[in-house]
């Protein structure tokens, strides 16, 4: 059996015993007001030799969070919900919110505010959401995810897995989950959670698990093997992650990573631009920077690895970061909320180093041209 024990508190960390009072202090500040969880399994993958460990800096508590920055649904979530746990921002995507429990939590996450005690959003009990669903038969694709659905019972993913298959205009189901690198014993220690997938990944109607590696070191033997049985069970598997500074800021970790997940039949997805959310300055990288890093790291990927985007969560739907010139950037919508967006049509803008977010380039009053709409 894998390793089961959850560690939510930082004295249960003996590494960290070596803190003075104060910082000690200050890391109990930090998860006062952001919550704090991780696991035997994702602790034993922390060179706590090293103090810049990328892996210790996804999960460990950093005195930096309590750095006055962003705000808490840096990409305005809450205008597309429409019932209790379900939004729908996009024409042919609803997305369920089913879970408010991560295997660990990033502390980076743009959903933070999920694990704070007087949130809402969540909801254990989908049939508002499932009801929505029904009544809307452009939605082809339900992205269910948290939290981390992977965290409920298997018979309770079930549940709500069957619930998604008897409507018949869902065509593709989604799962969002950070477990396979969290700990994948959640995978490799139940055959029941397997049988489901293959039971309701079909031919014409697939299970995809979107996953999130945020660095290579989190791609364990362990990880493998259930990346694995996952695909073998008839899921296909995406990968996304965040830039995180100190993380996968750089072109060689960045395409390490997008070349081992192809390798294993992985398909680099997305490489999101770390939201504005409340507490994340210290680990957001600049667009600019954040596109160079990107392109470099590309340059040592096959055409396969190259499939990812480098994109903005932005309230107004998904975009594209899509060059540079010496004076420029350009954006397009990958994704539009707003369906009568034009795909084809450029954001261009003047260079701003300091940009961590599309709107800094307006508030910048940075010159724009070829947007046929308003980002705010």
């Amino acid at each position: 059996m894998g390793y089961r024990k959850y560690i939510t508190r930082i004295d249960q960390i003996p590494e960290l015993d070596n803190l003075n009072e104060q910082q000690k202090q200050t890391l109990n500040s930090v998860v006062k007001r952001y919550a704090f969880r991780t696991n035997e399994y994702y602790q034993s993958l922390i060179d706590w030799e090293d103090p810049d460990d990328p892996i210790r800096r996804i999960v460990i508590p950093s005195a930096d969070e309590l750095e006055p920055w962003g705000k808490l649904d840096a990409s305005g979530e809450s205008r597309y919900a429409r019932a209790p746990g379900l939004e729908h921002k996009y024409a042919d995507t609803a997305v369920l919110l089913v879970s408010d429990v991560c295997g660990a939590l990033c502390r980076f996450c743009f959903r933070k505010r999920l694990f704070m005690d007087d949130n809402q959003e969540v909801s254990r009990d989908v049939s508002a959401g499932l009801a929505y669903i029904r009544r809307h038969p452009e939605i082809n694709n339900v992205l269910v995810t948290g939290g981390d659905p992977l965290l409920l019972s298997t018979r309770r993913l079930t549940e709500i897995v069957e619930q998604l298959r008897a409507i018949d205009h869902v065509r593709i189901i989604r799962i969002g989950s950070k477990m396979p690198a969290f700990n994948p014993f959640r995978i490799l220690d139940d055959p029941d959670l397997l049988r489901m997938f293959k039971t309701h990944s079909r031919p014409d109607r697939r299970i995809y698990l979107m996953a999130q590696f945020n660095h290579p070191r989190e791609l364990t033997e362990e990880a493998r093997r259930a990346l694995d049985m996952v695909q073998q069970s008839g899921v296909c598997i995406m990968h996304q992650t965040p830039m995180i500074r100190g993380v996968n800021d750089d072109p060689t970790t960045l395409g390490e990573l997008f070349n081992e997940l192809s390798y294993l039949g992985v398909a680099p997805y997305y490489l999101f631009q770390c939201r504005p959310t409340e507490g994340n300055a210290a680990y957001t990288v600049p667009i600019e920077e954040g596109y160079q890093i990107f392109a470099e790291a590309l340059k040592t990927c096959s055409g396969l690895a190259r499939r990812c985007r480098y994109t903005m969560s932005h309230a107004t739907g998904k975009i594209e970061v899509a060059g540079l010139t010496a004076e420029r950037i350009f954006f397009r919508f990958h994704r539009p909320a707003d369906s009568e967006q034009s795909l084809s049509n450029l954001l261009v803008c003047a260079r701003n180093p300091k940009a961590c977010w599309l709107d800094d380039y307006a508030e910048a009053k940075s010159p724009l041209r070829l947007a046929r709409n308003s980002f705010h």
